[in-house]
């Protein structure tokens, strides 16, 4: 990273003399987190873009995940936030994309409980801010399109049967996927109503290297390694479909390339679990991997404690991927186990990493309880 300039209203890393005008420009919001910094060392590591990292930096905003490519002369970085206009309005003028990948939102289901006003701030209102300014900027540049990154929880909660698809009607169940059910919904406006050419995409559960702790496999992966209460909600049977990051950066990249403008595209991993099933075959590969870690247990299940589910915890997600395979072609490389073993080789590899996150607003509380529960 060479340099820093200060403004009053964000701060930027990595300004470069030129413009690299023969490279197309990809704005990517939330890119210090967890999918989108995944999908920076991706386009970094085999695209030939320049890479904008619009992050605000909050407590999952880590700069560490990036490591990897933060001195490429075609990666640049500018702190600010989503929900403020000027900030926006700046980053666009200043790097005049050809695309923005919007990934930054508030993410937890436990923490959305906890403070509903942080997610509709963050994900309705600062979509909201991105969507008008994309739209002024639109105006004047005709090559652009706005790619909108969801979630599958939009859709609420499914019974033993079915899958989510493109077309399944939304349901949300807790403030954080009504949120960006809304954020889904902005988008599609702007688009019909203002022309603003868009591609949605709505992913199933991610997992991999680098997740910050407060989400169920990196969180008993640590759990565990510090001898901890493996927590696991109600009986753990709720059923996830498990989609490996670096899978869904291969995939948001192609939507990004070769999608179709006004479609939406659902990525899932192929990979249906039960809760307590995905802590029990991560119990078992730790049992053979972490054997020489100094607070190792015998037994890895043994830590696993039921503990009260999570108020309106939905039963079971699970998508049908089938659209983005027919259409462009992609699938996912990992399946769950030889993905899990990735994540669990990388977290006994980088304890620093995990170290430097547990040391900052997260140490492995309980969130998500409301009175009485």
């Amino acid at each position: 990273m060479d340099g820093k300039l200060s403004l009053p209203v964000i701060a930027l890393h990595g300004i470069k003399s030129g413009k690299a005008p023969q490279l197309k420009t990809v704005i990517i919001t939330g890119g210090a987190g967890f999918i989108g910094s995944a999908v920076i060392r991706y386009l970094i590591e085999n695209r030939e873009y320049r890479v904008v990292n619009f992050d605000k930096l909050t407590y999952a905003g880590n700069p560490e995940s990036l490591a990897s490519v933060t001195q490429h002369p075609h990666y640049h970085f500018v702190q600010g936030d989503i929900c403020d206009a000027t900030a926006v309005k700046f980053l666009f003028n200043e790097y005049q994309p050809q695309v923005i990948m919007h990934l930054a939102a508030e993410s937890h289901v436990d923490r959305s409980i906890d403070g509903p006003a942080e997610f509709i701030n963050t994900n309705i209102v600062g979509t909201s801010v991105l969507l008008e300014v994309a739209r002024a900027y639109f105006k004047e540049n005709s090559d652009f399109r706005f790619h909108h990154i969801s979630t599958d929880e939009v859709y609420g909660t499914l019974g033993a049967e079915g899958l989510f698809h493109e077309q399944s009607p939304y349901q949300p169940n807790s403030p954080y996927s009504a949120s960006k059910a809304s954020s889904d919904h902005l988008v599609r406006a702007w688009s019909e109503t203002f022309g603003l050419p868009v591609v949605v995409t709505n992913c199933s559960n991610n997992y991999g290297p680098y997740q910050f702790p407060e989400k169920l496999i990196p969180l008993m992966i640590l759990n565990a390694l510090d001898g901890k209460p493996l927590p696991i909600y109600g009986k753990g049977e709720q059923i996830r479909d498990w989609l490996y990051v670096d899978d869904h950066a291969r995939a948001l990249c192609l939507v990004m390339e070769q999608g179709r403008t006004g479609e939406t595209y659902n990525i899932g991993g192929h990979n249906e679990m039960m809760n307590i099933d995905v802590v029990k075959t991560l119990c078992r590969l730790l049992d053979d991997k972490a054997k020489q870690h100094p607070k190792a247990v015998s037994n890895f299940e043994s830590l696993i404690t039921y503990v009260t589910d999570r108020p309106g915890h939905d039963m079971r997600y699970a998508i049908d991927a089938s659209k983005i395979k027919n259409d462009l072609g992609w699938t996912p490389e990992e399946s769950f186990e030889t993905g899990l073993a990735k994540t669990i080789d990388w977290y006994l590899g980088n304890e620093e990493w995990c170290a430097h996150v547990r040391d900052g607003s997260y140490q492995g509380e309980r969130l998500g309880l409301v009175a009485g529960a």
